[in-house]
């Protein structure tokens, strides 16, 4: 079925084999074992190191209540009249569904998918970049791309990626995508990385955003035992990085720029925790950034004890 689909879900693997999702992932760590797939959580896809990348059929079934939760996070930290950025991927167009109910807003994307999902937004305006289809994942690459975001500005850059850890930050397997991804962040004031957790830790050949640029990383709560996601949270959040968790305990902070419930949306269900790791100290910003940073630093640094023990408590389990 991996060979076939390129990846597989160990939900479909249990129904299909009709036994249960335990001995299914039992199986596939085996099979890990022998080289002839690799583990992604809630599935499995074929083996191919720094280089292979799946398409979009194959990552729209990897991680999908992750990805929807991050998506009602992350629709949180977008303001009414704003203009944004948004990369291509599955999460980010995930998050684009959520940005139609966004009155004023200005979106530019390379991504036919989440051009798609606001063409019906009747109050939000759709910019596109040029550029040549790439059509594993429904996103315009090249210098037509990179060219037609010379000389824009705008408040924020939505990314997602294909891996994130604290030393290489952001990374993708195309050398076409990492190159347009680097002309959408050099065109925003801060950067908001979605990554589920499983792509924490996880490295690919081409960089995309240094950790020194990243402004904010929203992602799911790691696993108790997913020791790598753990650590790599708290790396991330000691370079500065502000880390912004899904959790299902009920209710939702909005401590963004402007204090608490300053976000002009609010979209972000009851169900969703956000939680801001606090800037610890000086950091390189991006150009133009340098206000908007301070104002999060500000309001984070109330609570940072209580953050880095959380981060340190998840870390030890």
């Amino acid at each position: 079925m991996v060979r076939a689909n390129g990846a597989v879900s160990l939900r479909e693997l249990a129904r299909v084999v009709q036994t249960s999702e335990v001995t299914v992932r039992r199986d596939v760590r085996a099979l890990e074992a022998e080289g002839l797939l690799d583990r992604r959580h809630g599935g499995a896809v074929l083996p191919g190191g720094f280089t292979r990348e799946s398409g979009f059929p194959q990552k729209s079934h990897l991680a999908t209540a992750e990805k929807t939760a991050i998506a009602d996070l992350a629709a949180g930290f977008v303001e009414e009249g704003e203009a944004i950025v948004v990369g291509a991927g599955t999460t980010t167009q995930e998050l684009a569904r959520r940005l139609a109910r966004v009155p004023g807003l200005t979106v530019v994307t390379n991504s036919l998918l989440v051009a798609q999902a606001l063409a019906h937004a009747n109050r939000v305006e759709v910019v596109m970049t040029g550029g040549t289809l790439r059509g594993s994942n429904y996103a315009l690459v090249g210098s037509g791309a990179e060219q037609s975001l010379q000389g824009l500005r705008v408040s924020k850059a939505f990314l997602s990626g294909n891996g994130l850890t604290a030393e290489r930050g952001l990374s993708t397997s195309n050398m076409l995508s990492a190159s347009v991804d680097r002309a959408l962040v050099q065109a925003a004031a801060e950067v908001v990385v979605l990554a589920d957790h499983s792509k924490l830790g996880t490295d690919t050949m081409f960089q995309t955003v240094p950790t020194d640029v990243i402004t904010r990383l929203v992602t799911d709560e790691p696993p108790a035992h997913d020791d790598r996601a753990a650590t790599e949270l708290q790396a991330l959040a000691d370079q500065g990085v502000q880390i912004a968790v899904t959790g299902a305990s009920g209710g939702a902070t909005t401590t963004g720029p402007g204090g608490p419930g300053a976000s002009g949306n609010d979209a972000v269900p009851a169900r969703q925790q956000r939680r801001d790791v606090p800037l610890p100290g000086p950091r390189r910003q991006v150009p133009g950034a340098a206000a908007g940073l301070r104002s999060a630093t500000a309001l984070g640094e109330q609570n940072a004890g209580a953050e880095r023990a959380r981060v340190a408590d998840l870390r030890r389990r």
